[in-house]
């Protein structure tokens, strides 16, 4: 005997494609499906057929725009580009308000061991922005993990020759964070990163 109908077992194996989503949450997503207005299960529908239909990559800097060229590389200066892994990356950094240049994402992280090199990221609309001229710093800010550094230093090393200031964003001991509390990694990247008072 099946457990589920075919519309509801069809529509919790779809959730749990989502990242994140067990069956317990998947299933409990289909039942508020099941359980919304027609109205509102419409609205649901709709909001997800629009993002697929208008949400695309920038052809500038690879974020998410609903235009050609997203809202910050129309606006803002590209003196200094901030170096994202993901488009995710582009809203916890502008969620602190601190930066005012634009960004660059990578859409990975260079990783051999599941087969992807430099080609296979957005490096080379990189190196085609810098080309251009009128860059000058390139931040770093990939993930503080073996991917995320290899890919720092690989970009490092192609941008260094071309005179363009490369920077990391700081790694270390999290404000409020006891010194007995921190890992060892991060306790020794402080020690490196440490600054002049």
């Amino acid at each position: 005997m099946k457990v589920y109908i075919e519309p509801i077992g069809k529509l919790i194996n779809e959730f749990s494609k989502l990242p994140g989503v067990g069956a317990k949450t998947a299933q409990r997503f289909a039942y508020k499906i099941i359980n919304m207005s027609e109205n509102e299960a419409k609205s649901f529908a709709e909001a997800i057929l629009n993002v697929k239909k208008n949400v695309h990559y920038c052809s500038i800097c690879g974020n998410y725009s609903e235009g050609d060229i997203c809202e910050v590389c129309q606006k803002r200066t590209s003196e200094v580009i901030c170096v994202v892994k993901e488009p995710k990356d582009v809203i916890a950094i502008e969620k602190l308000n601190e930066f005012n240049g634009t960004y660059h994402v990578l859409h990975g992280t260079i990783s051999p061991l599941d087969g992807i090199g430099p080609n296979d990221i957005n490096i080379k609309g990189l190196l085609s922005r810098i080309s251009k001229g009128g860059v000058t710093e390139v931040i770093m800010a990939t993930n503080p993990d073996v991917e995320g550094e290899a890919t720092a230093l690989y970009i490092s090393n192609l941008l260094k020759p071309l005179g363009i200031k490369v920077t990391r964003l700081a790694h270390g001991i999290p404000i409020g964070t006891d010194l007995e509390y921190a890992d060892e990694v991060s306790l020794a990247r402080a020690f490196i990163d440490r600054k002049t008072l």
